[in-house]
């Protein structure tokens, strides 16, 4: 059996191929695929194959999924471009004959409305078309979106007024994407991934005591962070769709429940208070 792990070369599929490994998944059965191979050249060392692959390639898909068995699919980081990127990457594993593909899509990604939902919900169409057997993996707000250090100084803003986000650590999301991939069968083709859902007022209390400073959380109008996020270098058309997620936040579009990444992980989630402690170490 061959894994192959696209966007190996960021954080969540190095530490998904890093899960593989520690749960015995032999090395030379990994495929690491990314752009900047350069930094994973120590899985290589190690035994993992190293391929050079990028979305807006199709022949490097196709080269880097011969012979696969299954693919973890994560997915594309350029809002914009995801639905072609995403569609060359299943149309190249449906020619390899790839039998499941796992997905990392966005939270409620079928029913929030936010604007970086959309995208992820056309890949989640396309592959119900491509009729490869596929799992979602609706993954949760990261807490590392949010710099820690940055609130002691600034405090926090947003716009999701006391909606519940299911904050979750990147690595819990990736151990679960390895689990999944991984896994012999599932239970259901859908999974939605989070943490302990907390309001952003909750949030900057967890961090202010585990600082022992005042960290405050200041709620804006959803126009008004967007010009906040401009103000602080955010490119606008990003400022607009973190905006707009935090807007939908306050409707419970970033709360999952906890249920589904603890079944994947085969325990229960990160404590926040620990994610955020380590965080501020």
């Amino acid at each position: 059996m061959t894994i192959v792990v696209t966007g190996a070369t960021g954080p969540f599929g190095r530490h998904a191929v890093e899960t593989l490994l520690s749960r015995g998944v032999p090395a030379d059965q990994i495929v690491a695929v990314g752009r900047s191979i350069e930094k994973i050249q120590d899985l290589a060392d190690r035994g993992v194959t190293v391929q050079y692959a990028s979305y807006d390639e199709p022949e490097s898909l196709r080269k880097a999924f011969a012979g696969a068995d299954k693919l973890l699919l994560v997915s594309g980081s350029e809002p914009g471009k995801r639905i072609p990127q995403h569609q060359n990457a299943i149309d190249a594993a449906k020619d390899a004959g790839v039998s499941r593909i796992v997905y990392t899509s966005a939270p409620n990604a079928d029913s929030s409305g936010m604007i970086l939902a959309s995208e992820h919900l056309a890949t989640e169409q396309a592959l119900a078309a491509s009729g490869v057997p596929s799992v979602i993996l609706r993954n949760g707000w990261y807490l590392e979106n949010y710099d820690l250090r940055g609130a002691l100084e600034h405090g926090m803003f947003g716009a999701s007024g006391d909606g519940k986000l299911s904050l979750v650590t990147r690595a819990d999301l990736a151990e679960a994407a390895a689990a999944a991939v991984v896994a012999e069968s599932h239970d259901k083709q859908v999974y939605e991934l989070g943490g302990e859902g907390v309001t952003m007022a909750e949030f900057a209390a967890e961090v202010s005591r585990q600082s022992g400073r005042e960290v405050t959380y200041t709620n804006m109008p959803q126009d008004e962070y967007t010009k906040f996020l401009v103000g602080v270098g955010l490119p606008e058309g990003f400022a607009a769709i973190l905006a707009d997620s935090d807007h939908c936040a306050a409707s419970g579009a970033l709360y999952t429940g906890t249920e589904d990444l603890a079944q994947l992980l085969g325990r229960p989630a990160t404590p926040l208070a620990d994610a955020i402690r380590a965080r501020l170490a």
